[in-house]
């Protein structure tokens, strides 16, 4: 399975079920570190719609786009069958 598609759907988990991280609930990038290909990562899932990106003064923050909810469900769990139904 692609790696980088594997990542998002780690990103996009973490943001949803552990954070609930949807709509105007920003989460600092930095926490995000331990995915190796993080800047392309926000770079495609931003241009894609799927995630929110803030510029705060003292830091970026992520949130997912909760007009996408649906899409980014089933991304998370095709690409993470593990945590199906969560």
């Amino acid at each position: 399975m692609d790696t980088i598609k594997k990542e998002k759907a780690q990103l996009m988990f973490k943001l949803a079920y552990s954070k609930k991280n949807w709509g105007a609930k920003y989460d600092r990038l930095e926490h995000f570190k331990r995915f190796q290909n993080l800047k392309q990562i926000v770079k495609e899932l931003s241009n894609k719609g799927w995630l929110i990106v803030k510029l705060k003064p003292d830091y970026t923050g992520i949130s997912l786009n909760t007009k996408y909810k649906k899409e980014i469900i089933d991304f998370i769990e095709k690409h993470m069958p593990e945590f199906r139904e969560v």
